[in-house]
């Protein structure tokens, strides 16, 4: 059944890949409407994490906020079926980094690196990064697809960006692996869904609510002897998107354990706060929450 499935989509999924974007978004715009208004995919979660989130906005508000992100979802959707035969021309003209001096000033200190960035605008194409590394690999810590045919086109289409994924539970073994074997990498965490409560080890402030905040990126860095580094992916029209890096100051052990995620998920917020259609909003994101947040 996992090859037959793998079978009927490929054709499907490199049929998008070809595709002009003014052609790929006309039909982005067709699946917008049959996953918001006909499906319904996950509308009611998508709708109580807004209300919970944005108190401050009517909920005639919160309702455009909620259609322009099923908007982006789609895009989104349709623009990772894209990374299968996109160009790295463009790439460049689509996905533009701000400060990529500050990344191979990492790259000069000799050590190897770990990145925390949020389900935010393009995430995938975050990977690009890799392409203009100089002494350092790029690694991806991911969840393994349970489709094994799935799990192997996921990785082909992230090793077209020179980038090789770990999977979760190989994460520690293959991290210690690659400093032994004098590999420097920058170690991509993708820090801000929930964590299982079995595994939660520290509660932090999200939008005024106390939840379970992912640090195994934080606490690896410290573990191993690894810098760190933020990503902050920003959405500046349909399909185009600018990545600035912000950088961990001070000697990482000497930080409190759990402030810099702390202090990634403050930066998370108000890049929310501020384009809040640009984040993935399918998630239940706040179920493990101890308490809602106050009235606006």
């Amino acid at each position: 059944m996992q090859l037959l499935a793998y079978i009927l989509s490929y054709p499907f999924i490199w049929f998008i890949s070809i595709l002009p974007f003014r052609v790929l978004y006309f039909f982005s715009d067709i699946s917008y409407f049959i996953v918001y208004h006909i499906v319904r995919y996950r509308r009611n979660v998508v709708h109580e994490n807004l209300a919970l989130t944005l108190k401050r906005l009517t909920p005639e508000e919160r309702k455009i906020i909620e259609k322009k992100f099923y908007h982006h979802f789609t895009d989104s959707f349709f623009e990772m079926a894209k990374s299968l035969t996109i160009s790295d021309k463009q790439l460049k003209k689509r996905f533009i980094f701000t400060n990529y001096e500050l990344v191979h000033e990492y790259e000069e200190k000799g050590k190897s690196v770990v990145m925390l960035l949020g389900h935010y605008g393009s995430y995938e194409w975050l990977l690009y990064m890799n392409k203009f590394f100089k002494t350092h690999k790029g690694f991806g810590i991911y969840k393994v697809i349970r489709n094994k045919y799935f799990d192997k086109l996921v990785k082909k289409m992230r090793g077209k960006f020179h980038a090789e994924l770990i999977g979760v539970r190989q994460t520690i073994p293959s991290m210690r692996q690659n400093e032994r074997n004098g590999i420097l990498g920058f170690y991509g965490f993708i820090s801000d869904q929930s964590p299982k409560l079995s595994s939660a080890i520290h509660w932090g402030d999200f939008f005024g609510m106390q939840v379970p905040i992912h640090v195994g990126g934080e606490m690896l860095a410290k573990k191993i002897g690894m810098n760190m580094i933020f990503a902050k992916v920003d959405k500046t029209s349909r399909g185009h998107y600018k990545c600035t890096f912000v950088p961990v100051e001070g000697n990482i052990k000497e930080i409190p354990n759990y402030e810099i995620s702390d202090n990634f998920m403050k930066m998370l917020e108000q890049q929310i706060i501020a384009a809040p259609e640009y984040y993935l909003w399918t998630h239940k994101r706040f179920k493990h929450r101890k308490n809602d947040p106050a009235k606006a």
